[in-house]
């Protein structure tokens, strides 16, 4: 089954060699975190996030010497989409422009006047480069923070439209809004109700969300519930981890819903009761393995390791290859036809061979 919900209308926003926004698929980002000014280890993290499927990467350029790795990443034949992520300082926007960037990350608030945004505006105009409003919690501004007396969502929204409207004001268009928080409630509704309030695609994430496991669960919720609602044209996962794991939790939210398109291998599994008569707990977790080992992980496939016959053959009906557990024993089942029963030791194999087969024929 193929995720069918109706994308929200959005314009199209053109980053490098990547779209945001419209229909285009929906772009996975990461952010490196070397030391911008070690070129060495910047290009190295960047090829890292490449190798791993990342659409566009973002880096911190905290002050003109630190731009000038943007040009020697474009020499060095970096093809993904780089995204300078300015603050405070309004000449590093208008030299990163200069030396190739694909787009400027800023909040307009904290660059310094409406003439130096207006500055900012027009060396983006004048290259073709997009920009992106970030607004968070952090970042609001004391007018806006003391009406509404916290970072509400409310608050943040006016934040990113009056930002939107400072750049429509200098006739500039070609902008990505992202409203993040640290609180998945306030990301959602910040998020619901900047998207019926204009049509400038929109950057998803839940910022400072945590390590690896409750990062990944608060990013999950906020940027899944969006997404589920047809909103979000570009992700972020950020976790106090290696941002190459950024890469392929997205994909797992991206794969959790059945993005058509964008889905990557969906494991179905029950949770195991009484009934179940195969060690399906480690099965699933050397199944897991083995796809890794094997290559397979990013494979639109529907896979279903069912521990018994109550629910296990109408799951693995919907599946492109599965199993339903017996006693020792599991029917190999595909597309709802069962093909053959296999004795439990052989599950594993057999599956990444029936696999194969199925991507063989891709």
């Amino acid at each position: 089954m193929k995720y069918q919900n109706i994308r929200r209308a959005a314009r199209s926003v053109t980053v490098g060699n990547t779209v945001i926004g419209g229909q285009a698929p929906i772009a996975i980002q990461s952010m490196t975190n070397t030391d911008t000014h070690d070129v060495k280890a910047t290009l190295a993290q960047i090829r890292a996030l490449e190798n791993v499927g990342c659409d566009i990467v973002r880096l911190t350029v905290p002050d003109l010497a630190a731009a000038d790795t943007v040009f020697a990443l474009k020499e060095a034949g970096v093809h993904i989409p780089l995204v300078a992520d300015i603050h405070f300082d309004y000449r590093v926007a208008i030299a990163c422009a200069e030396r190739g960037v694909d787009k400027i990350r800023i909040n307009p608030g904290n660059i310094g006047g409406e003439e130096k945004v207006r500055a900012v505006v027009d060396a983006c105009r004048a290259k073709g480069i997009p920009i992106r409003i970030g607004v968070n919690g952090g970042s609001l501004e004391k007018h806006i923070l003391a009406k509404y007396g916290a970072p509400t969502a409310d608050a943040l929204v006016e934040s990113a439209l009056y930002h939107a409207k400072l750049l429509e004001k200098f006739d500039f268009y070609d902008t990505v809004i992202s409203i993040k928080a640290s609180e998945v409630s306030v990301m959602i509704a910040a998020n619901r109700a900047l998207a019926a309030r204009c049509d400038y695609p929109l950057h998803l994430g839940v910022t400072e969300a945590g390590a690896r496991e409750m990062g990944l669960v608060k990013s999950a919720i906020g940027i899944g519930a969006l997404l589920a609602d047809g909103i979000g044209d570009t992700v972020r996962v950020s976790l106090t981890a290696d941002p190459v794991e950024e890469i392929g939790a997205a994909r797992r939210i991206l794969s959790a819903l059945s993005i058509e398109g964008q889905s990557s291998m969906n494991v179905v599994s029950c949770p195991t009761c009484g009934r179940t008569r195969i060690d399906l707990i480690s099965l699933s977790a050397r199944f897991e393995d083995a796809v890794k080992r094997e290559g397979l992980t990013d494979l639109p496939l529907r896979v279903a390791l069912m521990g018994c016959a109550v629910n296990g053959p109408g799951e693995a009906r919907e599946a492109d290859i599965g199993i339903c557990g017996g006693d020792g024993e599991a029917l190999l089942i595909a597309k709802g036809k069962i093909l053959r029963k296999i004795p439990e030791a052989d599950v594993i194999p057999v599956l990444i061979a029936e696999i194969k087969k199925i991507k063989e024929k891709m």
